[in-house]
């Protein structure tokens, strides 16, 4: 691909940062509007949760295989594609009879999204190939990500109140119309050298047990852990565990690299992400339920309450960034895990008529906790892997975040759902179990923090990383491999 002049390079980034701000701005902007789909589709709250989780499923399962396809197929035709397939899911949620057809739309809207962000990020890559002006470009990518994770329910509260809940599906449909035509003129297509073999027998493992898992927790209020239905889908989910074990190591190129696992910086930045996201994942929902339905302030004033959280994202995010580059990931975690767990026992104390202001204090700390997780993770999950891996390793990571807001909302649904009718004072009472999971997770980034930031755990990352010299040099015609060293009997 010839070089693009710096204003075509500007483009191609405002381009790739529309696409980000919809994908990331409709994980929560959708939250603010729930008590109003609550009464306006008449939905129990395990269709509220169907309603988030659907959108954060879908993204989760196929964000890696969308990479691969993009990199065969190019990656602006399937940019494109995925900016069409996500416009027109928001055109569907806007246009939707009833919660069952919504929560349809919202899976069709994230297999569009699936699309995007993976996509975008190696576009990025591809268009600036100066090293520091590619650096630079991917910490505006990643902070528009967190801006638009802030902005979604501030957003979405005053679109509720204006227009009604279906206008924060239809405000994504210009901006994916510009982004498609902006695309078409100004991004140059680009593919992989050596693209990955697809894996479809790992893509149907991986959607078993996230969506096993994910369903099992939301029925489970409704028909009980020890119900047949919920002991099938788990078993599902551990049969599928299996099946990802015993089969990808055989793979020439597996969606799912187990042997990056081996990697303790890998493995805790997984972790980490799936805890962080889980815990704000979780206080997303309860909190938007909390302000509307049991201290009963407007979409609109919710919205405006979320504030101090975006703003902290907003504004430690970049911080965040710069300070891994020069001192690593190590303090931003602990700082991460430590404001989660406060969050977390403070809003123990949060009851229907807490002063406002101390909520907003309360909220300060959960926005702290995300504005300060999410660089450390993308450095970790990469830390000493080479160029070959880097993608997938993101794409990972990126998959562990939206696995744990799924999880999220799944968990705290089933907490406090039965609750939500009872009123205030049972509702804040439920919430304290969620509260207590939320330090818990808080203290496990900070162990996670310090324990992948080791000595130790840096040299088992030299040691897995030397496994995929065979990658960056690409296998040698009849080469086969094991989980360690080239072996027979390899499924192509």
């Amino acid at each position: 691909m010839p070089e693009l002049s710096r204003r075509r390079r500007l483009l191609v980034l405002a381009i790739c940062c529309a696409s980000i701000v919809v994908v990331a701005m409709d994980i929560s902007i959708v939250n603010v509007a729930l008590p109003a789909l609550r009464r306006e589709l008449n939905a129990p709250v395990s269709s509220l949760q169907w309603t988030v989780d659907a959108y954060t499923l879908v993204l989760a399962s196929f964000l890696v295989m969308a990479g691969s396809a993009a990199d065969r197929f190019g990656r602006r035709r399937v940019f494109q594609i995925g900016l069409a397939t996500f416009g027109l899911g928001s055109l569907l949620c806007g246009l939707a009879p009833g919660v069952e057809w919504l929560v349809a739309a919202r899976g069709l809207q994230a297999v569009g999204g699936t699309m995007l962000n993976p996509v975008a990020m190696a576009i990025i890559v591809t268009a600036f190939t100066d090293r520091a002006e590619r650096a630079r470009a991917i910490g505006v990518f990643a902070g528009m990500s967190g801006f638009a994770l802030g902005l979604g329910p501030i957003l979405g509260g005053a679109l509720v109140d204006g227009f009604g809940w279906r206008s924060i599906f239809w405000v994504n449909v210009p901006i994916v119309i510009a982004a498609f035509v902006a695309a078409m003129l100004f991004v140059p297509e680009s593919r992989a050298p050596r693209p990955r073999r697809f894996d479809p027998v790992g893509q149907i493992l991986v959607i078993l047990v996230l969506g096993s898992v994910v369903y099992a927790i939301i029925e489970s209020a409704r028909l009980g852990w020890t119900s047949p239905v919920t002991v099938a889908l788990l078993a599902v989910a551990g049969l599928g565990v299996v099946g990802i074990l015993a089969y990808e190591p055989r793979r020439a190129d597996p969606l799912l690299e187990l042997r990056l696992f081996r990697s303790v910086p890998f493995s805790s930045a997984i972790v980490t992400a799936l805890f962080a996201m889980c815990g704000f994942g979780a206080f997303l929902f309860v909190t938007t339920l909390y302000l509307q339905e049991v201290r009963g302030l407007p979409a609109r004033t919710a919205g405006l309450c979320l504030v101090p959280v975006g703003l902290m994202i907003v504004l430690l995010s970049p911080l965040t960034g710069r300070l891994v580059g020069r001192r690593g990931p190590r303090l931003p975690l602990v700082v991460s895990g430590v404001a989660l767990a406060l969050g977390g026992a403070a809003s123990v104390w949060l009851e229907p008529t807490t002063p406002l202001l101390a909520v907003l204090a309360v909220f300060l700390l959960f926005g702290i906790a995300s504005g300060t997780v999410n660089p450390p993770i993308t450095n970790t999950a990469v830390s000493g892997m080479p160029g070959s891996m880097a993608g997938l390793a993101t794409s990972v990571a990126s998959a562990g975040r939206q696995t744990g807001i799924a999880l999220g909302v799944a968990i705290a649904g089933a907490i406090v759902g039965p609750a939500l009718a009872e009123g205030g004072p049972a509702f804040t009472a439920a919430a304290d179990g969620m509260w207590w999971l939320i330090v818990a997770l808080g203290a496990g980034i900070v162990g996670l923090g310090l324990l992948s930031t080791s000595a130790r755990a840096a040299r088992t990352a030299a040691r897995a990383a030397a496994l995929f010299d065979e990658v960056d040099r690409g296998p040698t015609p009849g080469q086969r491999r094991t989980p360690n060293d080239p072996a027979p009997n390899l499924v192509r």
